[in-house]
């Protein structure tokens, strides 16, 4: 397998199926549709549409069942992005290598892109429901969209973002504990939603569930680790985002808490154990398996 190649052609199949998703610019409303388009098409790594996909196939799921979920999953991580960005969060002028949602269209009609875009994800996710005819789907969609609502909210990524904010008023104070809450929820969060929903979509069972869930924590946390020693090692060049932006906003980190070497060897821990993880199912995906050592260890 050239991965290359194969991570080239899955990012255009989403891209694709995103586009089939997004509304149409027209009417009075034109203005926050564009912005949310914008948004939603800066590009980006499409990490978590594709996670579902892949785990989707893993348990061979029928094709088409996960597409409403893939363009929803993309569309709430945008939004937390647009809102990220925001001058009262952590006001950064680039994203992707682009000028930002709010530096384009203004504060207000970014705050009501990221708005928009969440509530759109679950317009878009419950369309799912016509793509099945039978209970069993009917019941693998509302579980489905029932661990998509409960990664994105409170108990998931917007929980995550509060202790994240909170978190900066106490500064060189944060804990591990604390930092590890806020990883797990805003970043592991919806790593888990994705491949806990493309497991869900093809049938997997309560004990293969759970094991997704533990294998996409050590995924979310590796990739925020990671995230943490690229924002002093990177440059805008290369990650298309501004670095420093954890210094800047006096942000505690896992590099600032235990030092560069330490935070490499738990990437290193954690994406083995991922990896352990997913090998141990029958139904193995080779290219799944690509995807997360790669995203771990990726250098943008």
């Amino acid at each position: 397998m050239n991965f290359k190649d194969e991570m080239a052609k899955r990012t255009m199949q989403i891209e694709e199926i995103i586009l089939r998703f997004l509304p149409e610019e027209k009417g009075y409303q034109k203005t926050v549709i564009e912005a949310m388009n914008y948004s939603i098409l800066a590009g980006g790594k499409r990490l978590r549409p594709m996670l579902l996909q892949e785990t989707y196939k893993m348990f061979h799921g029928e094709e088409g069942l996960e597409e409403p979920f893939m363009a929803a999953l993309e569309m709430i991580h945008t939004y937390s992005l647009v809102h990220d960005d925001l001058p009262c969060m952590d006001d950064d002028e680039y994203r992707r290598g682009r000028k930002t949602t709010h530096a384009v269209y203004g504060e207000g009609m970014a705050v009501l892109a990221g708005d928009a875009l969440l509530n759109f994800a679950f317009e878009t996710a419950v369309t799912a429901f016509s793509r099945t005819e039978n209970a069993q789907g009917m019941e693998r969609v509302y579980r489905a969209l029932s661990i998509l609502a409960g990664k994105a909210g409170i108990f998931g990524m917007i929980g995550g973002q509060t202790a994240d904010i909170e978190a900066e008023n106490i500064g060189s104070e944060v804990t591990q504990d604390q930092l590890l809450f806020i990883y797990g929820y805003k970043t592991a969060a919806l790593i888990q939603s994705a491949m806990m929903i493309g497991a869900t979509l093809a049938g997997a069972s309560d004990e293969e569930l759970s094991k997704i869930e533990t294998c996409a924590y050590s995924v979310g946390i590796a990739f925020q680790i990671q995230d943490d020693i690229l924002d002093i090692t990177g440059s805008l060049e290369v990650l298309g985002k501004q670095t420093g932006s954890d210094e800047k906003n006096h942000k505690s980190t896992y590099v600032a808490l235990n030092g560069m070497e330490r935070a490499k060897a738990e990437v290193e821990r954690l994406s083995e154990e991922a990896a352990g993880i997913l090998s141990s199912f029958d139904n193995r995906n080779e290219f799944l398996e690509a995807l997360i050592k790669q995203l771990i260890t990726r250098e943008k």
